[in-house]
């Protein structure tokens, strides 16, 4: 018996029997659905993460004052100024833009309406560094920057607490008993890691020092932090090392942070893709299972089948020929099983993506090596019924013994 007869027998054996066939191969369909929805779902999961990332700012570099070697000074953090700032942005040849600012929660009000807001004191340079866009109107220029303005551009959330449905552009509210006229409105971005960028008023950072939160000392305008950005990816370390040496040199100490958004963003990615395996080899669990049911199944399917493999045998059937009947078998369940259960992983994936922020994607590896442990699944617990029926005698098989 050649291997297409081998495998002709086989189909019409489990066609016969075809409720045994969907339940031996229910373990692979649900093992291999997980192991697709999985990975799909981790890989949305990363993708997600790195978009939210990438838009906080390209290229983005931050600075905190305070560091590791204050020697004992760390009750008294040194602040950052804005001259500091002003000479990374001219000094700096790997720095493309730079954004410090001031933040503090202040009431604003319009005609009744009261909201607590976060308002950042800042540059017109944040647009790029936090790669944000404006709506409707426009951000404040050097020339208002300079004049310690009362102008405020506000994000969409704030836009709607204090003005509902009518337009803001070229109305007035009130903070801290001075009026602010709105120039613009912020594009929506959403929220991400608990910060709302929606829900954030700008002004510039001079009228939020002088007029909002009272910030001056013999070194210039105190600042919370700054923000900057290098001028590409590859300039990223430049940009950091000359940050350094301009702050130190200016500073006398090295008394402040630098960190890099790309560092934080290859952290997250390596902890997503350590999920997504881990939770894919939990999943892979549910395969092995599978493998064990058709094993059992199997093993099932030969004491009810001894007779008619000892007549096979009888009339000339050979060892190989009914041990590969059974393999066949075996290895037909768990790919059947692996095809369904990779359409159904797929089909759950594009469920998530059409009730979730996250864009799940199954890279064409993923369902190969699925598919090809699916196959290995229904060869290797497939051995043990096989041989088991190929070495029965065909006397006692004959027998029913």
């Amino acid at each position: 018996m050649n291997l297409l007869e081998s495998t002709q027998m086989a189909v019409k054996t489990l066609a016969a029997n075809k409720l045994r066939s969907m339940l031996t191969m229910l373990g692979i369909i649900i093992g291999n659905a997980s192991v697709i929805t999985m990975i799909a779902i981790g890989q949305g999961a990363q993708k997600f993460t790195q978009e939210k990332l990438e838009s906080l700012g390209p290229n983005q570099l931050s600075v905190f004052a305070g560091g590791d070697n204050l020697e004992g000074l760390s009750s008294d953090v040194p602040s950052l100024f804005l001259a500091d700032a002003q000479a990374i942005a001219t000094m700096a040849p790997a720095v493309r833009e730079v954004a410090p600012q001031i933040s503090s929660n202040l009431q604003l009000s319009r005609q009744g309406r009261i909201s607590k807001v976060n308002v950042t004191g800042t540059t017109p340079g944040i647009l790029y560094v936090r790669n944000l866009q404006v709506h409707q109107g426009r951000f404040f220029d050097p020339i208002e920057l300079n004049q310690n303005s009362q102008v405020v551009i506000l994000g969409p959330v704030v836009a709607r607490k204090l003005f509902g449905n009518e337009n803001p552009i070229g109305q007035l509210l009130q903070m801290n008993n001075l009026s602010f006229q709105v120039i613009g409105i912020m594009q929506a971005k959403g929220a991400f890691m608990g910060n709302n960028p929606d829900d954030i008023a700008y002004v510039p950072i001079s009228t939020m020092a002088d007029q909002l939160v009272g910030r001056r000392s013999p070194n210039g305008i105190p600042i919370d932090y700054l923000e900057l950005s290098a001028k590409n990816q590859d300039s990223i370390r430049a940009a950091a090392f000359q940050t350094i040496n301009i702050l130190t040199r200016r500073r006398g100490r090295k008394d402040f942070t630098v960190a890099a958004n790309k560092s934080v963003q290859d952290l997250i990615n390596q902890v997503t893709i350590n999920l997504s395996l881990v939770l894919a080899a939990i999943a892979g669990i549910s395969l092995f299972v599978g493998g064990i049911g058709i094993m059992n199944i199997m093993l099932v399917s030969v004491t009810e089948r001894t007779q008619e493999i000892g007549l096979r045998k009888a009339i000339g059937a050979t060892e190989k020929a009914i041990l590969t009947q059974f393999l066949i078998e075996a290895i037909i369940l768990s790919v059947a099983g692996g095809l369904v259960g990779t359409g159904i992983g797929v089909s759950g994936a594009l469920v998530v993506a059409m009730f979730s922020p996250l864009q799940p994607s199954v890279p064409i590896g993923a369902i190969f090596l699925t598919a090809s442990i699916s196959g290995s699944i229904g060869l290797i617990f497939g051995v043990a019924p096989a041989r088991k029926a190929a070495r029965l005698d065909p006397i006692a098989a004959l027998r029913g013994i």
